[in-house]
């Protein structure tokens, strides 16, 4: 099974740059993409690409917006955690349910330098991880395409001493990416086949390549999965944004 996650800037200016006419090439059963900045209803047709089932959450405003496009069917769709109101009609968060697993397209809202901006961080993070202490009493397993909007460890950004103050890189951002992978036991797709420290997602600058990058984009998978990641790559080729997509091939059926 072959996923590929991007983070957008935007899915209607993606698509003018060919994201879709690219995408049907890549042979993906699924596809996860963030910040579309765009409500379902006023998408054009070339962001519907043929031989795939397309699901959205987004917000009235066009602000955020995640996307999952699958080939199969899935059992199920669930926009949001399901039991919170505020955080299920934001945009951030859908989830696809196959036969044994659930892929889920994740966008967490990037915050600014000021106090307000940084206190709907902490919020929307301990909503999250409210909600992954609710799965995790399931036995169901994940594949979480994320863009994080922040980094784990300091080989996530470059001149990473240059950003001990910033939103992405601060101490209780990098402490709760800690509790995902030690308390919760989930892992980074990308560090169960590589250890290259050299690997970056996005660019502040808007360009990619020019600037200090950041790794904010990562496939993050139950244990059970770690096994079965054959290969993950950041493919820096194509550029439809300021991030640049995952790709991710696993030892694993849909159905």
């Amino acid at each position: 099974m072959r996923i590929i996650s991007l983070s957008v800037d935007g899915i209607e200016q993606a698509a003018s740059r060919g994201l879709f006419a690219w995408l049907e090439q890549q042979a993906a059963d699924v596809i996860c993409l963030q910040d579309l900045r765009a409500s379902e209803d006023r998408l054009s047709d070339a962001c519907f690409p043929s031989g795939y089932h397309a699901y959205f959450c987004d917000r009235a405003d066009g602000r955020r917006g995640v996307a999952i496009y699958t080939r199969q069917l899935p059992r199920a769709v669930m926009p949001g955690f399901g039991f919170n109101p505020e955080v299920d009609l934001d945009g951030t968060y859908l989830r696809a349910d196959f036969e044994y697993f659930s892929v889920v397209s994740l966008f967490v809202p990037p915050a600014k330098q000021n106090p307000k901006s940084i206190e709907a961080r902490m919020r929307f993070l301990d909503c999250l991880q409210d909600h992954f202490k609710k799965i995790s009493n399931r036995r169901r397993r994940y594949i979480l395409c994320c863009n994080w909007n922040m980094v784990h460890q300091k080989a996530d950004v470059q001149q990473w001493e240059n950003y001990q103050t910033a939103p992405g890189f601060l101490p209780f951002e990098r402490e709760w990416l800690n509790s995902l992978y030690n308390e919760f036991d989930y892992r980074d797709a990308l560090r169960m086949v590589s250890s290259d420290r050299d690997i970056f997602s996005w660019w502040p600058s808007g360009t990619v390549g020019d600037g200090d990058g950041w790794r904010v984009d990562a496939h993050v998978i139950s244990p059970e999965f770690t096994s079965a990641v054959r290969t993950v790559h950041y493919c820096n080729n194509r550029v439809f944004s300021s991030h640049i997509p995952v790709f991710a091939d696993y030892d694993i059926e849909l159905f």
